[in-house]
């Protein structure tokens, strides 16, 4: 086969409706702090180039190790409620005494791409998403195994002070309440088990007709064959 040849087939290949052209959705992953949630969807969003993971702006301080732009955009409360006033976040929330929110621009940028945009949100956030936005939001929360598990894994990362962590203990108790607004309920109790069943809920989803625009006239191409 020539390299001419073999160039064509390649493009060919690529040019097919169904890797090509498809409605993006929105991933919503919600959990209580220490489930697990951050960890899965990083994972998620460095396997498939589709999928580009939503960056939040906070005004909580950077943890050790967190970076401008990577984990969150740092803004001062000003800036934040600045933000809120002119209509730039899709959704925002206020989270012991925090508040967290998504920048308007890039969501709708990433969708009109074709690409699928994947959140590390909490319920509020997950809630206000998927009101305005029914038909693309797909919502999962993910449990931890047990209570005293949770604990242990806030515990063990020795970012935040007791006290900080008891509000982020009572605050998960009230979060955990919200599960049943959710379309897939994830346990975390074994990390690749979770991954895996949250792979199967985005492919499975990417694959609704509703989100595959080329299905009619693909399947109509069949039957004239």
């Amino acid at each position: 086969m020539s390299n001419d040849v073999r160039t064509a087939v390649v493009a060919d290949d690529h040019a097919k409706p169904w890797e090509t052209v498809r409605r993006g959705l929105l991933l919503l992953v919600s959990s209580p702090a220490g489930a697990g949630k951050t960890s899965l969807s990083r994972r998620l969003a460095a396997d498939y180039s589709d999928l580009i993971l939503s960056i939040s702006a906070t005004t909580r301080a950077p943890r050790p190790g967190e970076e401008e732009g990577r984990e969150y955009y740092f803004k001062s409360r000003a800036a934040f409620e600045a933000m809120i006033a002119a209509g730039e976040l899709f959704e925002w929330a206020e989270v012991n005494g925090n508040l967290y929110g998504t920048p308007r621009a890039p969501v709708v940028a990433t969708m009109e791409a074709g690409k699928d945009v994947l959140f590390d949100i909490d319920w509020q956030g997950a809630c206000q998403v998927a009101e305005k936005a029914p038909d693309d939001s797909v919502r999962v929360f993910v449990l931890p195994p047990s209570w005293s598990d949770l604990a242990r894994r806030l515990h063990a990362r020795a970012q935040d002070s007791t006290e900080i962590i008891d509000q982020r203990l009572a605050l998960g108790k009230r979060e955990i309440a919200h599960w049943g607004e959710y379309d897939y309920v994830i346990v975390n109790k074994d990390f690749d088990r979770a991954y895996a069943d949250l792979i199967h809920i985005y492919r499975a989803e990417r694959m609704k007709p509703g989100r595959n625009p080329w299905l009619p006239e693909f399947v109509q191409g069949l039957g004239e064959e």
